[in-house]
């Protein structure tokens, strides 16, 4: 990419300590809701034991970066810049999806499944989500006519995400990859988008939306390897849909 701003907007975006407090955020609850449920017991003792400070929770509470909660019953919390809207935006980019495991996965899964998994395979396993991730909002957002482009315009709307707490229930066994755990989850993840303005790198919107994937009813059943994927790209597609739909909906008011 030649253009400055873009470059800097594709920069490496986020230090270790940072992701880390994303994860306690998204872990908190939104607009009064309860907390998503870690799929393991030992998973969900460590995530409930931190005592950082939550973002904002009430409806009209503002960032430390000039954003504000808005009232939303489709997202956990979405904060917006006063006066900021999608309107201009008819294009965008996207950043590469930075994945993050939740803390203790690996540990529960050599513990509860007898799994030894490498970092080598932990390393191969965020880029496939991350490809995931950005192979869904190009489709999405494509399909309703906001082409994806790597130079910024004034009608660039820049897409920065992260996949954080992500916690797979039943991780592909590379000695038996057709190998299934009995589990009433597929797992969990927690979305932390950013939208920018492209030519002047403004900070536009912020969402938090944790998601776990589990059978309806509560029950048990065999979890997957082509479990897991579906169920992953069915939460990125409802999560691209809602922001094509508020694309499309900027785009067609008056």
């Amino acid at each position: 990419m030649n253009n400055p701003t873009m470059r800097r907007l594709f920069a490496f975006w986020i230090t270790a300590a940072t992701l880390m407090g994303l994860v306690l955020v998204a872990s908190c609850t939104s607009n009064g809701g309860t907390a998503t449920a870690a799929p393991a017991a030992a998973h969900a003792t460590a995530a409930s034991s931190n005592t950082a400070s939550p973002a904002p929770a009430s409806p009209g509470a503002a960032t430390s970066d000039g954003l504000v909660l808005v009232k939303n019953t489709e997202l956990g919390r979405v904060y917006v810049r006063p006066g900021a809207t999608l309107k201009p935006y008819t294009k965008f980019a996207i950043l590469n999806c930075m994945v993050s495991f939740a803390p203790n996965w690996r540990e529960d899964m050599q513990t509860n499944f007898s799994l030894q998994i490498t970092q080598e395979q932990v390393q191969q396993t965020e880029a496939a989500i991350a490809a995931e991730f950005k192979d869904v909002f190009v489709t999405q957002l494509e399909q309703g006519g906001f082409p994806m482009v790597t130079t910024a315009a004034p009608d660039v709307l820049v897409l920065r995400p992260a996949l954080i707490n992500v916690y797979i229930t039943a991780p592909q066994n590379l000695a038996d990859p057709d190998s299934a755990t009995f589990s009433s989850t597929t797992g969990q993840l927690t979305l932390f988008l950013e939208l920018y303005d492209s030519v002047t790198s403004k900070l536009l919107a912020r969402v938090i939306d944790p998601e776990s994937v589990s059978a309806t009813d509560g029950t048990f059943m065999w979890q997957s390897r082509a479990g897991n994927i579906t169920a992953g790209r069915e939460a990125m597609t409802r999560w691209a849909d809602i922001l094509r739909q508020r694309m499309e909906a900027a785009r067609s008011a008056q």
